[in-house]
């Protein structure tokens, strides 16, 4: 994420939900052996909106080093799991709205990967690692990327038989057939390495597309059918860039104008790269998640959603109007959190607190910000059994 105001060695490391009213939800909850699930896999990639456990807070961003210390995790497992945030991410709604369990994160060796694996790595860029590293960004990069994540998969596959759908059509098939490839944002920590360095954010945007668009296709390649993709949030509305942004760089809604206009940019060229692949991959369902106007939409109607701060952190250090310092991050000794997280939309700054994310998940699943609507996807997935 490009914000153009301070050079601090902060990231961006995101990834991420369903109301307990909610239709799908309740199904999920309610799920017996009468009523078969639609998925008995889900393969997640991204960062840290989407990571629930590859990083510690030994190996996870310097900014947000404190991720296996309480608060995080108090709301809902009352401990910490090495989630950003008080308690669960969009893709564990995911899971319990599919009547799957919580997915285990590819590092862990002892885990039950049977129902699925997390690939997702807090700091994940989708431009390579070296391409930092040759261009002098390499301040705070965690090493993952997507291809790391391909990568990973990619093992997984080879144990299972599957090469690709040409050359291994029934291993794949038999991989890919009950299977939901989820692939939560990633980008932002993309433009946020690159800010204050000599390469445009246009060049990075083209980068982080392409990049995202190899991985893509490759999952394709080896026989992915139902895939799901999230976009950019509006990385503007975060209490870090609220805090960092000189006054007059606000926009309609209040965020931050120049990191929205970034992220808007990008989703489009993401949604025109998905666009062409539905053409050239007929026999997939590929779903876009618009996460910048479903987290618009809860900011303007801040009320109905129960949320009283929109953009002060939850748990932070100072008080004022962000509860936000950098250097007094949340998890560490001198943070503290607030007493009802359900209020807020930020949780340490730059993550979400889990009343967000599940308004998201809400939003994707149940709601009008996917396209095509999630329930198309199941429906398809039925017909085909």
């Amino acid at each position: 994420m490009a914000i153009s105001f301070i050079r601090l060695p902060f990231i961006f490391t995101f990834t991420i939900i369903i109301f307990s009213s909610s239709s799908l939800y309740v199904k999920a909850t309610t799920h017996d052996d009468s009523h078969p699930r639609p998925f008995n896999t889900i393969y997640a990639f991204g960062d840290s909106y989407t990571d629930t456990g590859n990083t510690r807070s030994n190996t996870g961003p310097n900014g947000f080093m404190f991720v296996s210390n309480l608060p995080y995790g108090r709301t809902f497992f009352h401990r910490p799991t090495n989630r950003y945030s008080d308690g669960r991410l969009v893709i564990d709604f995911v899971a319990q709205a599919l009547a799957l369990p919580f997915l285990s994160p590819y590092l862990d060796q002892k885990a039950d990967k049977s129902s699925g694996i997390n690939f997702a790595v807090a700091g994940s860029t989708a431009i390579i690692h070296s391409f930092f590293a040759k261009n002098n960004m390499t301040l705070n990069i965690t090493p993952q990327s997507l291809r790391t994540q391909l990568n990973w998969f990619e093992k997984v596959l080879e144990g299972k038989g599957c090469k690709d759908k040409m050359a291994t059509p029934r291993e794949c098939e038999a991989v890919f057939k009950d299977a939901l490839i989820w692939v939560g944002e990633i980008g932002a920590n993309d433009y946020a390495y690159s800010f204050g360095s000599s390469v445009p954010t246009k060049t990075i945007q083209q980068l982080a597309i392409n990049s995202f668009t190899g991985f893509l296709q490759a999952l394709l390649k080896k026989g992915a059918k139902y895939v799901v993709v999230q976009g950019l949030p509006p990385t503007g509305c975060l209490t870090l860039s609220m805090y960092l942004a000189p006054s007059d760089d606000r926009d309609a809604v209040g965020c931050v104008g120049s990191p929205n206009r970034q992220s808007y940019t990008h989703n489009l060229a993401l949604k025109a790269k998905l666009d062409g692949f539905r053409k050239q991959f007929p026999q997939s369902i590929i779903l876009y998640l618009d996460y910048y106007n479903a987290y618009l939409t809860v900011i303007k109607n801040a009320r109905q959603h129960g949320m009283k701060e929109l953009y002060k952190a939850c748990c932070g250090y100072g008080g004022g109007t962000y509860n936000f310092d950098y250097f007094n991050a949340c998890g560490s000794p001198s943070a503290s959190s607030c007493a009802n997280p359900s209020q807020y939309i930020n949780w340490d700054g730059v993550h979400l607190t889990e009343a967000m994310y599940k308004a998201m998940a809400d939003a994707f699943l149940n709601g009008t910000y996917s396209q095509p609507p999630f329930s198309y996807l199941l429906s398809q997935k039925q017909r085909s059994g």
